[in-house]
């Protein structure tokens, strides 16, 4: 027996308005006031330059919890004439003791009041200290962040520990199962030879001990300056940060001293392509009960453009619609399985292990490369393969197939962007390349705009350049750097008759 409410309800199947769509209100309802959001100007990013130079900026986000941190225009591409590894040491040495810290974990238990946790990132462009913590702590997190980027101890302790540490990483990315890190490294140095962004990210074994207190210093007084510093926040009013900035960030003195460093390294990237080649036997990266089987890996790429020009969102659009992954990845269309390189080659080739598409951009240049791997025996087969997609590039888009990207593409954005430390990065990145941060709905409405000429017309322009090519692994197959590039310049995408009677 039902009471109250429930007893007068009519539980049918939509028989009391049989002729009313699902698409009409109801007759004799009252219409329905939904909330309004807020003004889009009031989450607009927000930018202030002070006195010294440093850029302020911050995005408003609901919640209790905030992302801060300075971004410095400083990192692996940047030290020419240095020894090259000391962003790699930078992103060990975070954190560390300073003037008012005396240990890392003096630090950690001053954030975890806050309920707090930092981390440090370096790139080939960019060292990125971050805090995410309770705003209610926003002066003392960026009283922390000042500490750490002007008033690193370096104790010669924190050093030696940051070289072991730094040997044993390097260890470990030759023994890793999943050579990717590798294969990028690689890819770059073969894009741009010994410039820019082709310097290696990771330290040099030889150069460990050669990176001292006074090293650092040196690389610290001409990159650490505030004209190449933003700090960034997500979830604070921008007045609160601009006036922590004030208070911590404007007219310090570093510990390294208001002198001159060197002249900064304003070098334009130079693409020359070409190819790096590492022999490695890999029957043993992945043992135990279910090991990976022998692969060799191979990736090739042509340069791209800068994330500044207006193609970088058609070759955003090209990335997304080559897609891939792994053989065995699981899930269905919204995972890109309906991508060219799973279309192509994955469902076509079942004796390749991998197909995945990269799209590397940087302030004045880009790569889109391929990564492919297969037994060693198929090495010559792989290439060709992959070849063919570079060349198929430049052929007829489809427009399902375009129209298919730009909503995969505009859905990953969005989701990324529902992440804070996510919302944290691309503010401060975008800042500080262009003083700017263009919002998500304007990238959307750029990625809409993408015609099929457009794709044709960056792909025409990428495929006159020399490849790229890193591989890795038993090479006994792998064709000439020759054969590739002249594989990638004829109509098919097939390696050279006279290659083929020659094996």
């Amino acid at each position: 027996r039902r009471c109250g409410l429930a007893a007068g309800r009519s539980y049918s199947g939509g028989g009391a308005y049989p002729s009313v769509s699902l698409t009409c209100p109801l007759p004799g309802v009252p219409k329905a006031v939904f909330a309004a959001a807020e003004g889009r100007e009031r989450f607009e990013t927000r930018v202030t330059v002070l006195e010294n130079g440093l850029r302020v900026a911050s995005q408003n986000k609901f919640g209790q919890f905030c992302t801060v941190g300075i971004l410095v225009n400083s990192g692996s591409r940047h030290e020419a004439k240095y020894f090259s590894g000391i962003s790699h040491f930078l992103e060990k040495l975070a954190f560390s003791s300073t003037a008012q810290f005396g240990s890392k974990d003096e630090i950690l238990l001053t954030l975890e009041k806050h309920g707090g946790i930092c981390d440090c990132q370096a790139s080939r462009d960019t060292i990125m200290y971050a805090v995410s913590a309770d705003a209610r702590g926003l002066d003392t997190v960026v009283n922390l962040l000042a500490d750490v980027t002007l008033q690193p101890r370096l104790s010669d302790e924190e050093i030696e520990m940051t070289r072991m540490a730094i040997r044993f990483e390097l260890e470990d990315l030759n023994m890793r199962p999943d050579p990717e890190p590798l294969l990028t490294e690689m890819i770059h140095a073969a894009a741009f030879r010994d410039n820019t962004v082709g310097l290696n990210r990771f330290c040099p074994v030889e150069n460990t001990d050669r990176i001292d207190r006074e090293v650092l210093h040196s690389y610290l007084s001409s990159y650490y300056t505030p004209d190449r510093m933003v700090l960034a926040g997500v979830g604070i009013e921008h007045e609160h940060l601009v006036e922590c900035a004030r208070k911590y960030l404007l007219g310090v003195e570093p510990v390294w001293g208001s002198g001159q460093g060197r002249a900064v390294d304003r070098s334009v990237a130079q693409y020359t392509g070409g190819i790096v080649k590492v022999e490695k036997d890999m029957s043993d990266v992945s043992l135990g009960p279910t090991p990976i089987p022998e692969l060799t890996h191979i990736m090739i790429g042509l340069e791209s453009c800068s994330f500044l020009e207006d193609d970088f969102i058609p070759f955003a659009v090209l990335n997304m619609m080559m897609g891939g992954g792994g053989s065995f990845s699981a899930g269905g269309p919204g995972k890109g399985m309906f991508t060219r390189l799973y279309l192509n080659v994955l469902n076509r080739h079942h004796w390749m292990y991998n197909a995945t598409s990269y799209h590397h951009s940087y302030e004045d240049t880009g790569l889109l490369c391929i990564h492919a791997s297969a037994d060693p025996k198929q090495v010559r087969e792989m290439v060709e393969i992959i070849t063919r997609e570079f060349i198929l590039m430049a052929g007829a888009v489809g427009e399902v197939e375009l129209e298919r990207a730009k909503t995969q593409l505009k859905s990953m954005l969005m989701m990324n962007l529902e992440s804070r430390p996510v919302i944290f990065e691309d503010v401060g990145r975008q800042v500080l390349a262009t003083n700017t941060r263009k919002l998500p709905h304007e990238l959307c409405d750029l990625i809409s705009q993408v015609k099929p000429s457009d794709i044709k017309r960056v792909v025409t322009k990428m495929l006159h350049k020399k490849p790229a090519v890193a591989a890795l692994g038993d090479l006994t197959d792998l064709p000439t750097y020759e054969h590739i590039q002249a594989a990638l310049s004829s109509k098919d995408g097939r390696l050279p008759r006279l290659y083929r009677l020659f094996r």
